[in-house]
């Protein structure tokens, strides 16, 4: 039996490209994060956080209702069809005589178009669509940028509590080295009870913490992937390189602040736009609608059902209409008035944004500042305390030192590199939100 190479390399071609979408498909719903760097976090969130395709979903809705009040200027045209059977045929008396009126089948088709010409409900909707969508994008982008304030906070927060595991793991194991020491030195007779039970407090002390610390780093990274969209049950592995963090602290703090350049601020000139066009549509109430009409219409009379549709009686009609409200109890006026109101009430929480916004960017330029200072002096204490520990257990080994020196220099070598990470966190942190002030944050 010989065999169709071609016709298998073609078989074979053919369900290669419907199984390779599918498989493909798959492989992009899992979508792992192999190396959680802050940008691949981000980018990640960008496209599976809830809010973020809330917003896009919102944008979305707002993009098919636009044009559902658009089409209402394009010719509205309807088909109707209808059947009637008389039971019993109309009858009036004439002359003293009953006289039945019509027949027993009548049908009728007609075709009609309406056209608006001029109508106030379709004209708002048409000099405020490209408004509309405006303010659905920045709805988006608004939720976007505090998406990506949000997870870049989580995002440090969690590589805190992670440097402090860290810390406290080294510092488990200097103690342990230390309490062996100590208890070595106790038990030849060197040293006095005392020191080793300060290092069994100090390690003890050291364990809990970190052991605190990793409880709580599992709440961190299920809260990071709740932020980001990530499945809860997949990891997360977080990804970061110090040196590259510290280039990043840096800010020019001279710039100066513009509110057109804060989404929440565009926002509300977006709806002050609108507000705008409300003021005008409830002018055009006392303006008179128009519209054009026509129809064309087949009649179908006949006593016997199988003979209806054999003649027709066809007529047709075009035709305007004009309305206009003469006296409405001064309903009118009073909307009018009330969205004008609506729109100093508007002009107001403007004025009152762009104060926020200023106090909002000096507070964030404060805290950034502050945690600033701090960082610079964190870093330059690290290397000091490292120096003071190594010297002190030294001295302690030759018995020039207690233990109790040993005990406060690890103590402060474990807290001034905690809070050396702290502040370097604390300050992108900050950063983030002089950025968010600034608005210099756009997706």
């Amino acid at each position: 039996m010989k065999v169709n190479l071609s016709w298998l390399r073609t078989t074979f071609w053919l369900v290669g490209s419907m199984v390779y979408p599918l498989i493909s498909g798959a492989q992009d719903e899992t979508n792992k994060i192999e190396s959680a760097t802050l940008d691949e976090v981000v980018a990640y969130a960008l496209k599976h956080q809830p809010g973020v395709q809330q917003a896009e979903i919102n944008q979305e809705i707002v993009n098919q209702a636009v044009k559902g009040k658009l089409a209402d200027w394009y010719p509205q045209i309807s088909f109707n069809y209808n059947y009637q059977r008389f039971i019993d045929l109309q009858s009036s008396v004439i002359g003293g005589e009953v006289i039945r009126f019509g027949v027993n089948n009548t049908s009728s088709a007609q075709l009609t178009a309406t056209q608006s010409l001029f109508n106030r409900d379709v004209l708002l909707a048409s000099n405020t669509a490209s408004t509309v969508r405006l303010q659905a994008e920045q709805g988006t982008q608004q939720a976007k940028i505090q998406m990506v304030v949000n997870v870049s906070k989580a995002f440090y927060d969690l590589l805190a509590t992670q440097k402090q595991i860290e810390v406290s793991e080294e510092s488990v194991i200097r103690l342990e080295s230390s309490l062996k020491d100590a208890r070595s030195r106790y038990e030849t007779g060197v040293a006095d009870k005392t020191d080793y039970q300060r290092a069994t407090i100090a390690l003890g002390n050291a364990q809990a913490a970190y052991k605190a610390n990793q409880e709580l780093l599992g709440y961190k990274q299920q809260n990071l992937k709740t932020l980001i969209g990530y499945p809860l049950e997949e990891e997360l592995p977080i990804a970061y390189d110090v040196d590259m963090m510290e280039n990043e602290i840096l800010l020019d703090t001279s710039e100066q602040m513009n509110p057109v350049n804060h989404i929440d601020f565009r926002l509300l000139q977006t709806q002050r736009e609108l507000q705008e066009a409300n003021v005008k549509y409830n002018q055009w109430a006392f303006l008179p609608s128009l519209s054009a009409f026509g129809a064309y219409n087949l009649n179908y009379q006949n006593d016997n059902f199988g003979e209806l549709y054999n003649t027709s009686y066809p007529y047709s009609y075009v035709g305007a209409t004009l309305s206009l409200p003469l006296f409405q109890g001064g309903k009118r006026l009073s909307k009018i008035q009330e969205q004008k109101w609506t729109s100093d009430r508007l002009d107001v929480g403007i004025a009152d944004l762009k104060n926020k916004l200023d106090t909002e960017y000096d507070r964030a330029l404060a805290a950034y500042k502050s945690n600033l200072y701090s960082y610079l002096a964190q870093k330059q204490n690290v290397d000091l305390a490292q120096e003071v520990y190594d010297i002190i257990q030294l001295q302690y080994q030759s018995g020039v030192k207690t233990y109790l020196d040993v005990t406060i220099a690890e103590t402060d070598l474990r807290t001034t590199r905690i809070n050396y990470f702290n502040a370097l966190y604390q300050v992108l942190a900050s950063k983030i939100d002089v950025n968010r002030a600034l608005g210099t944050i756009n997706y």
